[in-house]
């Protein structure tokens, strides 16, 4: 997993800024029920969709949680006294504390399903009867959206998808969470260049070859052969999924 204290400089800017930031509040408050008071927003990293959660809805009262601590300095500069710092899998609230609680893009970062299942139930857990979870899921899938570029790297190994929408629906209903919507997004300046994808193929991510490995570099010497190396290709379309706390 990266290290997200080092990411935060640059966190904002190599993830879509404030475009993707937009896109992705205005589908999450889409599926908020009108008349929620309280929001949780967990792994809520720099605050930059967070706070436009807290300004598209007057009323809601947006709370950030994120586990990293220079990702919480920077969420709370931007929603001050309303950002904490916390584990994901064992929140600091009493149960039933929020109307809606959302999770967007931290499914897919986790190591083991029991920890994806963790999150799941705290989410549910601090949520009152009715409330909504809305999390993100399918992410990796996501980014390939048929480019030559994902040509190339069809064939590498990877990692099971901690996110995938299935198990997600299972940890959901095993919390007494039942589907109450979904909606997509797109990842506004997150298309991936050869050039890009080659420098995130030899850090090890979106693969389950270690950096160094041999085979890393036979894929990345394939990306280099591609023309336009620093064009990028499309944008992913990410997907959201909410669920609903029975009454």
């Amino acid at each position: 997993m990266l290290d997200y204290n080092r990411e935060a400089d640059q966190y904002d800017a190599t993830r879509g800024g404030e475009p993707r930031a937009t896109a992705a509040a205005d589908a999450v408050l889409g599926l908020i029920p009108e008349g929620a008071v309280r929001l949780l927003d967990v792994a809520c990293g720099t605050g930059i969709v967070t706070r436009r959660l807290a300004a598209g809805r007057p009323g809601l009262r947006v709370t950030g949680a994120d586990l990293a601590y220079e990702m919480t300095r920077r969420s709370h500069a931007r929603l001050p006294g309303s950002v904490v710092l916390a584990d994901s899998r064992r929140l600091p609230f009493q149960d039933e504390t929020f109307d809606a609680v959302t999770s967007i893009w931290l499914l897919h970062l986790v190591e083991r399903p029991e920890d994806a299942r963790a999150v799941v139930a705290e989410c549910a857990r601090v949520l009152r009867p009715g409330g909504v979870y809305i999390t993100t899921v399918d992410k990796a899938a996501a980014h390939d959206v048929g480019s030559d570029v994902d040509a190339v790297l069809a064939g590498r190994p990877i990692h099971p998808a901690p996110d995938a929408a299935q198990e997600v629906h299972a940890y959901a209903a095993a919390c007494g969470l039942t589907p109450a919507g979904q909606a997509r997004f797109p990842g506004l300046g997150q298309g991936r260049s050869p050039r890009q994808a080659i420098g995130n193929l030899r850090r090890g991510w979106f693969s389950a070859l270690p950096s160094g490995d041999p085979l890393t570099e036979r894929f990345a010497a394939r990306l280099e052969e591609l023309p336009d190396m620093d064009r990028r290709r499309a944008d992913p379309v990410f997907t959201l999924r909410a669920f609903r706390r029975s009454m």
